[in-house]
């Protein structure tokens, strides 16, 4: 329970419902505790909100420190990666490494069988193996599916999602008519550990003095350089404002080469991907060695069809059918068959459609 209307509507439907229900928060981040940071996966205000939920339903309500475990495996994580010249996903490795663990081994200490949650996502069984699949949302504009792909088949089979076929629009309109704590209460868009929305900020007070953060050449299609820049990790493929130069007319990031800590730009034809690899693998023991599948390489891309080939060590390729835009080395594929999820990698990889013209010239001195 984080305090927000999703998770404490959750939790209403099932004391409705006639289950023993026992109220979990996670304090994963500090904030400060004056009601300035709301809506940020526990901050002091949603915490108190989720305790008063909890009374308001008659249930129990505990709270668990695991701020260190937070900082190790997203935040730090997190940082390392733009400076590497990654886009990181932390909403998908803050489930993968903490809640969704955390939140497990806590149900056991408990004695309880089932974890729910407020994510909008479904659970459906194979009609012939029996196999429990995660689903998308009914509401698939709220869909969250793609940050929750690595449940594996046992742990499916005890999650539990009740607002998977609820509309945003219904579950605040319950929340109201219940009269919940923070019934009324705002989405936030920005990361839980970043209040400000500037990722820039985060990363350079997080590493202050640090070598790695150090400027270079902003390099236009021609291999020209065109510009300096003081650090890529201000930087994504696929990112148009905000670059420091103009080349008078549409330009975007295309690549970013750590090793020379250097950020080439492109004119569009750059971001266009034929493929892309793939590690850290969470498809089940039984999928195919080749198949094809609906592949969204980002939480908000619509999906493509590409075709998925099971390599060593957790490892996957994916070629497009059809070229598709941006796809960024950090960031998550999620494999759909309909409504179902496959499974789901990290991208260490991009695969371009067209040589980048860039790559034809020779870096100058600077």
């Amino acid at each position: 329970m984080s305090g927000g209307v999703d998770s404490s509507v959750a939790a209403a439907q099932l004391v409705a419902r006639g289950y023993e229900v026992i109220g979990v928060t996670l304090h994963l981040w500090d904030y400060p505790d004056d009601g300035s940071v709301r809506g940020r996966c526990c901050a002091p205000e949603d915490q108190h909100d989720a305790r008063r939920v909890a009374d308001q339903l008659g249930i129990a309500h505990y709270a668990f420190d695991r701020r260190d475990e937070f900082l190790k495996q997203v935040v730090n994580p997190f940082v390392e990666g733009y400076v590497a010249g990654e886009t990181p996903s932390p909403c998908v490795s803050c489930n993968r490494t903490i809640k969704i663990r955390e939140l497990f081994r806590l149900a056991d200490r408990l004695g309880a069988y089932h974890l729910a949650t407020g994510h909008y996502a479904r659970v459906v069984y194979d009609e012939i193996s029996g196999e429990p699949w995660l689903a998308r949302a009914a509401d698939r504009t709220k869909d969250q599916s793609y940050f929750l792909h690595s449940l594996t088949s046992d742990q499916l089979r005890r999650v539990m999602f009740p607002l998977g076929e609820c509309t945003k629009a219904r579950v605040r309109q319950q929340a109201h008519t219940l009269g919940l704590s923070g019934a009324s209460k705002g989405e936030s868009q920005e990361l839980c550990f970043v209040p400000s929305g500037s990722y820039r900020e985060f990363v350079e007070s997080r590493l202050q003095g640090d070598a790695r953060i150090r400027p270079g050449p902003i390099v236009a299609p021609g291999g020209q350089v065109v510009g300096h820049h003081e650090g890529i990790h201000r930087f994504t493929v696929g990112q148009r404002k905000g670059l420091g130069v103009s080349l008078g007319k549409p330009t975007f990031v295309a690549r970013i080469d750590p090793a020379t800590s250097s950020v080439y730009l492109g004119d569009g034809c750059e971001l266009d991907y034929a493929g892309l690899l793939a590690d850290e693998s969470t498809f089940p023991p039984h999928t195919p060695v080749a198949f094809s599948a609906n592949v969204k390489v980002r939480a908000r891309h619509e999906g493509a069809q590409a075709d998925l080939r099971c390599l060593e060590n957790g490892k996957i390729s994916v070629t497009f059918c059809n070229p598709v835009r941006s796809v960024t080395v950090g960031q998550y594929i999620v494999a759909y068959d309909g409504e179902r999820v496959l499974g789901g990698a990290k991208i260490v990889r991009s695969l371009p459609a067209a040589k980048p013209t860039h790559e034809t010239h020779a870096l100058p001195t600077i």
